[in-house]
């Protein structure tokens, strides 16, 4: 009997863990008997049909603090499911799934993999949310077996402050190939000039209203992929600048890249990352890409010589992949998306660049460290 491969998650809604995740499941289950055990039924992202999906059916409108209660139940629930396997292993990604991950080997010893998607002392920092969420890092996430971060800074976020010793990381994976195949479809809307793109959950931390900010005066258009909490804001914020079609909101689409394909230049705006795919994803599109230098992920991305704990105060950085802007500065993000529209020359050179970077992230180059990790 092949080798079971058991993946945890919240749920396998559209996001950077959740394509990983789907990524992973979709060639391991070539060689391996692979299952995804779900917090929350719902799948966004399309999976081998091999791959034998299982629910812990919990409820995604709990309010948060009876989800802090129910830890224990659900990491139960998933104890039961394990013993009913016979799991071995479960490898868990993103904080709710590591916590009950861990905790089910009060009710039954397995082997305990855990994957860090972004900067927890960044990511959990203001409110009693925010002390919850590290205390349960800091507690919980020494005892699993190992903790799989994602990129250099997050790897020493979790040594530095949450006493996690049994640590590695490995940069997400992405199926180049399927990236570029889908990228050639026809997109359903009409560009008109220059064009702008990103990508991401419309919330606090990826701060899309800094790129509507800087297009403000800019002759060119954006195109904003991605849904959230912070929609119906960021449609007033629209509505109220009279953009008349300059800033379009797409909302989650099935697939980005086609929209990558046809837009000019990718700029990302995040205050905090793990290691964002998206960066990755215009990269294999060949597109440039402008980036704030927020930690973690991007600088290892856009500049990999450079030393990941530098980050930029008040200067833009020509990077060897892309340019680095400050957080939260909409004056230097300006800058930079200027540079991009006047510089031909620039331009073409992060575009030639932009796939020989990408190639370091493929997944048939990446997956094997996954994989010695895990049966290690």
């Amino acid at each position: 009997m092949s080798k079971k491969i058991v993946i945890l998650i919240n749920s396998l809604d559209g996001g950077g863990a959740e394509r990983v995740v789907s990524n992973l499941l979709n060639v391991w289950v070539e060689k391996y008997e692979c299952y995804l055990l779900l917090i929350h039924n719902y799948k966004f992202y399309e999976l081998d049909e091999r791959i034998k999906i299982i629910s812990l059916e919990e409820s995604k409108e709990i309010p948060g603090f009876i989800k802090l209660l129910r830890l224990p139940l659900v990491a139960y629930k998933l104890s039961k499911i394990i013993r009913e396997n016979k799991f071995k292993q479960v490898i868990s990604f993103l904080t709710r799934a590591n916590y009950i991950n861990v905790l089910s080997n009060i009710f039954i010893k397995h082997k305990t993999v855990l994957n860090e998607r972004a900067m927890p002392s960044l990511q959990y920092q203001y409110g009693l949310n925010g002390k919850i969420n590290r205390f349960l890092i800091k507690s919980l996430y020494p005892k699993a077996n190992l903790c799989i971060s994602n990129s250099q800074g997050n790897m020493k976020d979790l040594i530095d402050n949450f006493n996690v010793t049994k640590v590695s990381y490995i940069h997400n994976p992405l199926d180049l190939d399927k990236i570029e195949a889908m990228s050639k479809d026809k997109i359903e809307i009409e560009k008109k000039r220059f064009t702008f793109v990103t990508v991401g959950r419309l919330d606090i931390g990826k701060n899309h209203s800094l790129i509507i900010d800087a297009i403000k005066d800019i002759d060119a258009d954006l195109w904003i992929i991605g849904d959230g909490e912070l929609r119906g804001n960021l449609e007033l914020k629209i509505k109220n600048l009279e953009f008349n079609g300059k800033v379009i909101l797409l909302g989650k689409q099935s697939n980005p890249y086609k929209y990558l394909n046809q837009a000019d230049c990718f700029v990302f705006s995040s205050n905090h990352e793990g290691f964002p795919n998206v960066i990755i994803e215009a990269l294999a599109c060949n597109m440039p890409v402008i980036s704030t230098d927020c930690l973690s992920g991007p600088r290892e991305i856009l500049a990999p010589n450079s030393d990941v704990n530098l980050q930029l105060k008040d200067e833009i950085e020509l990077a060897e992949y892309g340019i680095l802007t400050p957080i939260k500065n909409v004056n230097k993000l300006q800058e930079a998306m200027n540079l991009i529209i006047n510089d031909k020359n620039l331009r073409e050179q992060y575009k030639n660049k932009a796939r020989q970077r990408a190639v370091n992230f493929d997944i048939n180059n990446i997956l094997s460290r996954f994989e010695e990790l895990i049966n290690a």
